[in-house]
């Protein structure tokens, strides 16, 4: 597996999961979940992308 999809595909849901618990219970730190949201959908959008030809 891509190692840039498989970091891609972790930050993404830890993102999301983080989001989700901030919704419920605020806590410091919080918007760091969105942060590693678009970071998780870049490098998914990298490992993806595959070679050029």
């Amino acid at each position: 597996m891509n190692p840039s999809l498989a970091a891609g595909a972790a930050l993404t849901v830890a993102g999301v999961v983080g989001y989700l618990v901030g919704v419920v219970e605020p806590y410091p730190g919080r918007a760091f979940s969105v942060t590693a949201v678009m970071v998780g959908v870049t490098l998914l959008a990298i490992g993806r992308g595959g070679e050029p030809a």
